[in-house]
């Protein structure tokens, strides 16, 4: 089972980097693809591949496009951001909503004199 405990504040930005190139290393394994086939897939560099699973940084962009090539865009999850409605805010869309259908019957007298 994995680690959910990692102090993330505590760790220096290498060691972070670190851990990101170790996932996508086991995803990597996992998956039974070499660095030259995911560097491939997503249009990098395989020195690029090397670079990340060792803990050296590369750019956002290069670490997207492994994700994509690993299918693991779904990482990125954690970043979408879902705005929440306060209880006022909510009660006065509420207010705002039609409360009765209007009246057809303007209508019907205008096409009836029309004919």
């Amino acid at each position: 089972m994995a680690n959910t405990n990692i102090e993330w504040l505590s760790m220096s930005d290498k060691s972070i980097i670190s851990i990101i190139g170790k996932y996508i290393k086991d995803q990597r394994l996992n998956q039974n693809k070499t660095q030259a086939n995911i560097a491939e897939i997503a249009g990098i560099n395989r020195w690029t591949m090397s670079k990340i699973e060792n803990g050296e940084p590369i750019s956002l962009m290069s670490l997207i496009q492994i994700l994509r090539a690993l299918n693991l865009l779904d990482v990125l999850n954690v970043f979408e951001t879902i705005t929440q409605l306060s209880p006022l805010e909510l009660a006065k869309l509420e207010k705002q909503k039609r409360q009765r259908a209007s009246s057809n019957n303007d209508m019907y007298e205008q096409n009836e004199s029309e004919w």
